[in-house]
């Protein structure tokens, strides 16, 4: 895409609130022989006179380069009641910057055939530039303004915040957006960071003044805690003096602050289900799950490959058996939602809402058949679909940075890429079954059912996996 600047959503966030339940399809038949070997092209380190570490790789195929700056500080950097707060700066970055409005910016970047997104997750905030290498010179001053210098228009800041207020009124007709919401809320509490959407809620975005979208800018960009990524057709001889002019004045305001840890949620202490009423919805949605893992566990690859199995694949368990074999939903799925701190594990679908209580007891069959041993032919099928899909996520210019700004974020070892294959391939059953027996915890499972109160909390009681709590739409938006 080579027109206008965008707003995204920070590649290393986790989970949106409108988490989607589409599953890749990569489930042709495995290929015969060994996974192909994944090798993270070599990466050159440089840095800038402002002390900025870049990390360069050269790839040469596409006249292209992608740039992302990155710095290690997200929505867990929001002071409290003012949720949503770094979302809200990422959003306004590209609104405005330099001597330049919005209209004024997006003109530049078009007529270099360029891109200028900026983006905030939970554990980090970046933006990004992809330009035509050509055009590489003229595009960086652009991304600096975007990067450092913001203006945070009033205009533009009342423009942008009634579009998120907008949105949140239509999160509200989202089944799919309430249920991530009730989920978060429930599984870590409103008081903890991750409770309360990356986007915030209705008041603390009517909260947010324009000195605080300043003063958080400030906050969050500081080359102490960031690093410039650049990947694409260039050489690190040639491109530094480029880097060198546009972000080696940065220096930030004030000290670097302290890193933001964010306190491990402790586990759900039983189970219960949750149900918000949506009178008359012809479908419930149904999440599943408790406290997942950080990023930075030493069993990513064994719950990769576990998931794959329950329903991280078209052809997972969860799927097969509510798709294909019941017809209960379109799809049906299952991840780890990992951060800087323990995310989240959920499993979730969309079913028919005369069906809500058969489906959420196939989903606790599929739990159940997880802590069972796992038959050979399951393992080795799911490490197929996970090594010969892996090379996929180093197809581009974007994808390979993006790996890289995995592996600052989250402090990762940087031989992770060229190491995962080789530790899926070495998994055995017993890793995958000690796996599911840790992480697989239906006992103390927060079932959450987004439907029609009135035809489905009957059913749901009839289950006997807990107790039935009614949660109002309006405390699980936030507005209460």
């Amino acid at each position: 895409m080579s027109i206008a600047i965008r707003t995204t959503t920070l590649l290393l966030a986790c989970a949106t609130l409108a988490s989607a339940q589409a599953l890749p399809d990569r489930s042709k038949a495995p290929v015969p022989g060994a996974p192909p070997a994944v090798t993270l092209p070599a990466i050159a380190k440089r840095t800038l006179s402002n002390g900025l570490p870049v990390w360069i790789v050269e790839q040469h195929e596409v006249p292209v380069a992608h740039l992302s700056l990155v710095v290690r500080a997200g929505a867990t950097s929001d002071p409290a009641g003012k949720a949503g707060l770094a979302s809200l700066v990422a959003s306004l970055m590209t609104e405005g910057a330099g001597s330049r409005d919005a209209l004024a910016l997006a003109d530049a970047i078009d007529v270099l055939g360029a891109s200028i997104t900026a983006g905030a997750g939970w554990d980090a905030t970046a933006v990004s530039l992809h330009v035509p290498v050509a055009r590489l010179g003229d595009a960086l001053p652009l991304m600096a303004d975007v990067a450092l210098r913001p203006t945070f228009a009033a205009a533009d800041v009342e423009r942008v915040r009634a579009e998120l207020l907008t949105s949140f009124i239509a999160q509200r007709d989202a089944p799919a957006a309430v249920s991530a919401r009730a989920f978060a809320h429930v599984v870590f509490g409103p008081a903890h960071p991750y409770g309360t959407g990356v986007a915030g809620t209705t008041p603390s975005v009517k909260a947010i003044a324009i000195q605080d979208l300043k003063d958080a800018h400030a906050r969050l960009f500081h080359p102490a805690h960031a690093l410039l990524v650049v990947v694409g057709d260039v050489t690190a001889d040639g491109v530094m003096p480029k880097l060198e002019q546009a972000f080696g004045g940065w220096k930030g305001q004030g000290a670097a602050p302290a890193p933001v840890t964010v306190a491990t949620a402790p586990p759900t202490a039983k189970r219960e289900i949750i149900l918000v009423d949506k009178p008359g919805s012809a479908q419930s949605q149904i999440r599943i799950g408790a406290v997942g893992v950080s990023r930075s566990t030493p069993d990513y690859a064994a719950l990769t490959v576990m998931n794959t199995i329950l329903g991280g694949s078209f052809t997972s368990r969860l799927n097969t058996n509510l798709r294909e074999t019941h017809g209960y939903a379109y799809g049906a799925g299952s991840r780890f939602d990992m951060r800087r701190s323990q995310g989240l594990f959920f499993a979730t679908a969309s079913v028919q809402t005369d069906k809500t209580r058969e489906s959420v007891q196939e989903f606790f069959n599929e739990f159940t058949r997880m802590l069972a041993p796992t038959p050979a032919g399951d393992l080795a099928k799911a490490k197929n679909y996970v090594a010969l899909g892996y090379p996929a996520d180093f197809e581009t210019t974007r994808d390979i940075a993006g790996k890289l700004q995995e592996l600052f974020v989250y402090g990762l070892p940087e031989d992770e890429p060229a190491q995962f294959v080789p530790k899926v391939n070495a998994l055995t059953v017993a890793d995958l079954d000690a796996a599911a027996k840790k992480y697989i915890t239906p006992t103390r499972f927060v079932i959450v059912v987004v439907g029609d109160r009135a035809a489905v909390e009957p059913g749901l009681k009839a289950l006997n996996l807990g107790p039935v709590r009614i949660v109002s739409l309006d405390v699980v938006m936030g507005e209460k």
